[in-house]
């Protein structure tokens, strides 16, 4: 890998499975939001601080490619690194790996950079040095 991963865990919760014991499509993307959370938590840049800066990253745009199912209880590993921040994009990738370490799902998320009124805005400075030296590999 040529990107420098950020990783994250998930306990798969019975409220996220079907009835046939794996977890329901769309809870995915609640997985992918927690650990996209987690990644800006790592940075010092906690959801909640860059709304309060009047920003925030709505998806515009996301992929997944399921693989294999999780099923409850499964400690799930998510790895997320970035594959784009250009003036206000930033796309993310993952990959969720079950207890095996069998990949479960692929996917991706393309956002955009906007204050809180959905007008887009650029990347502030500091994240935006943070963000790229996760792209690079030197974080």
């Amino acid at each position: 890998m040529s990107h420098a991963a950020f990783i994250s865990s998930h306990r798969v919760t019975y409220a996220e499975c079907t009835v046939g014991n794996h977890v329901y499509y769309a809870r995915y993307l609640d997985i992918l939001e927690k650990a996209r959370g987690e990644f800006f938590r790592h940075l010092d840049h906690p959801l909640l601080v860059l709304q309060a800066q009047d920003l925030a990253f709505p998806v515009l745009e996301s992929r997944l490619k399921y693989l294999s199912p999780a099923r409850y209880d499964d400690l799930l590993q998510i790895r997320l690194w970035i594959t784009l921040i250009k003036g206000v994009r930033l796309n993310f990738a993952y990959t969720i790996l079950n207890p095996k370490g069998k990949p479960a799902l692929e996917a991706e998320t393309f956002h955009c950079c906007a204050n809180l009124s959905e007008k887009p805005r650029r990347i502030p400075e500091d994240l935006h040095r943070q963000l790229a030296e996760t792209l690079t590999g030197h974080h």
